[in-house]
């Protein structure tokens, strides 16, 4: 395990992902993957999952101050009273009094990204944030909210796989020292059953979904999510930091990207992209 440093930051480079996991699951994984030696925890408001990871963390045994805590404020809580209303919110349900980091969640908004980024900031400051980050922007919007914060933005989440081109964002992102927590990195199951990465990972005994991971983190700047309700597969989603890739390998996995790669976009929330 290792962590990506962004803009005074420290991020385990993979973390544990609780999107569309049920209550019950994240009671149960939340501490399994602890257990294992996850240190990176990422949830967030629209998740309805708050209350459970907050309650899963709490009887863990591991020690609040050795994990890293992301939660994202939802578009219906932009406006200003609202935003900071939800945060606490938010802690509450978490049984904390600060996160390590806290994202917007997607960028189209009627709420001028001034005032979403200085509310970000106002949380920040109060301590009740550690780090401040983004989520779902392209590289304009990346730029412009850096340009805006008074604190460093320290990273952008963002779908990213073997089948998504995300170079412009990368590039954006190592320019204004960002990170990249990457989502979605097995595009719906499609990278377990892909000839390039199943060859890849034979060579190395490893599994599809390892291989996928260890492409990522071995890039520069870039955190992994790994999401799972397996026990099983949380501990080998863990398990890649004891081989490398080479470069004709990562090269393999970049050259799988297509234009028709991405798989989420919801046309009310996301942005015009790179």
């Amino acid at each position: 395990m290792f962590n990506v440093s962004a803009n005074g930051a420290s991020i385990p480079a993979i973390g544990f992902g609780t999107f569309r996991i049920p209550g019950t699951d994240v009671l149960r994984m939340v501490p399994a993957a602890l257990k294992l030696g996850y240190r990176h925890i990422d949830t967030a408001q629209i998740y309805g999952n708050e209350a459970e990871v907050g309650e899963a963390m709490a009887s863990s045994g591991v020690a609040r101050g050795d994990i890293f805590l992301t939660t994202k404020v939802w578009v219906d809580r932009y406006p200003h009273d609202p935003f900071i209303k939800s945060v606490d919110e938010s802690l509450k349900k978490l049984k904390t009094d600060y996160v390590d980091l806290l994202l917007l969640h997607w960028p189209q908004s009627n709420v001028p990204l001034a005032e979403r980024i200085a509310a970000l900031n106002e949380v920040r400051d109060a301590g009740k944030v550690r780090h401040i980050g983004v989520s779902n922007f392209n590289t304009a919007l990346m730029a412009e909210a850096a340009a805006l914060s008074p604190a460093p933005i320290v990273t952008n989440q963002v779908e990213y796989h073997p089948y998504l081109d995300q170079s412009a964002v990368l590039g954006s992102a190592r320019k204004h020292g960002m990170s990249i927590t990457a989502y979605y990195a097995m595009a719906d199951g499609k990278v377990i059953d892909d000839p390039v990465i199943k060859e890849i990972a034979k060579v190395h005994g490893r599994s599809p979904a390892q291989v996928v991971l260890r492409w990522l983190v071995q890039q520069d700047s870039v955190v992994a999510l790994s999401k799972t309700v397996s026990e099983e597969r949380a501990r080998s989603n863990f398990e890649i930091f004891d081989f490398e890739l080479s470069t004709e390998e990562m090269q393999a996995l970049h050259n799988l990207a297509r234009s028709a790669g991405r798989i989420v976009s919801p046309g009310h929330l996301a942005p015009q992209w790179d």
